[in-house]
C-alpha cells in the first residue's frame, strides 16, 4: 500500500568518480542545481556521496559561487560546531570526490517504502537518498521534494486503492455497507460493520495508504468485541 522509492525516484542522475577533481565535481552541483552528487566507481556502484557542505569547506569555492560571507546551513553548522562530521580539515584540503566525499553513502533500494526512505533521511540528516540495485550499482536518486510526490495523489486514486485493496481484498469482514469519501487527501470512512474490530482494522489500513493526509472514523459497528 506504501509508495516505492521506484514510484517517485529521479533516474537521470549526475554522478562523479572518486578521481574527479575538486572543480569539475563543483560544476556539476552548479550545472545541476543539486546540493549532492553519488561517487560511483568503475563499476558504478556508489562508494560515497559528496555534498555541497564538503565543497564549502574551500573558502574559493564559498567566494567564486556564492557571495562573500555564505554560511551554510544551520544544521551544517551545528555539526561542525559539535565535532560531529570527522576529518573536517582532511576534506577542507581535498582535491577530489575521493578526499571529499562522505562514505560509506546512505542508499535505498528502488523497492524501500517512501516511509522508510523519509525516515532514513531525517535520521541521517540527507536530503536525498542514492537508489541502488541489489549489487549497490547506482539506479537513480530520491530527494525530499520526490517524497512529498506521496502526498498530492489524486484523491479518485486514493478512493479507488481504499475500495479495492484494503475493503474488498485485504479484510475478511463484510464491508459492502461502507462507504468511501476523499476530499484533499482526507479519507472519510462512513456505514455499518458487523465488528468493532474490523472497523478498528478498516481505518487503520486506510492511514498506511499513500496520499493519505488523515482519516475521519465515521464508521457503526453491530458487535462490540474490540478491547477497551
Amino acid at each position: 500500500m506504501h509508495m516505492k522509492v521506484q514510484d517517485v525516484m529521479t533516474t537521470d542522475v549526475a554522478s562523479v568518480h572518486a578521481g574527479t577533481p575538486f572543480r569539475d565535481i563543483a560544476e556539476v552541483l552548479i550545472a545541476r542545481a543539486v546540493g549532492a552528487v553519488p561517487v560511483v566507481d568503475g563499476d558504478g556502484r556508489v562508494i560515497g556521496v559528496v555534498s555541497e557542505t564538503d565543497l564549502l569547506r574551500k573558502e574559493e569555492f564559498r567566494e567564486q559561487y556564492y557571495r562573500e560571507g555564505y554560511r551554510p546551513p544551520l544544521r551544517a553548522r551545528l555539526r561542525a560546531r559539535l565535532g560531529q562530521e570527522a576529518g573536517a580539515r582532511t576534506k577542507a584540503a581535498g582535491e577530489t570526490a575521493a578526499d571529499l566525499m562522505t562514505s560509506p553513502a546512505v542508499t535505498v533500494t528502488a523497492g524501500t517504502t517512501t516511509v522508510a526512505a523519509a525516515r532514513l533521511m531525517d535520521e541521517h540528516g540527507v536530503k536525498r537518498l542514492p537508489v541502488v540495485d541489489a549489487e549497490g550499482r547506482l539506479r537513480g536518486i530520491v530527494s525530499r521534494h520526490d517524497l512529498l510526490k506521496t502526498f498530492v495523489r489524486a484523491d479518485g486514486d486514493i478512493e479507488r486503492e481504499v475500495r479495492v485493496e484494503i475493503l474488498g481484498r485485504s479484510l475478511w469482514a463484510d464491508t459492502s455497507r461502507v462507504g468511501v469519501h476523499v476530499h484533499h487527501g482526507v479519507v472519510t470512512l462512513t456505514g455499518q460493520m458487523d465488528r468493532h474490530s474490523a472497523a478498528r482494522i478498516a481505518v487503520r489500513m486506510t492511514r498506511r495508504v499513500s496520499g493519505v493526509v488523515d482519516v475521519v472514523d465515521e464508521l457503526r459497528w453491530t458487535e462490540d468485541d474490540a478491547p477497551t
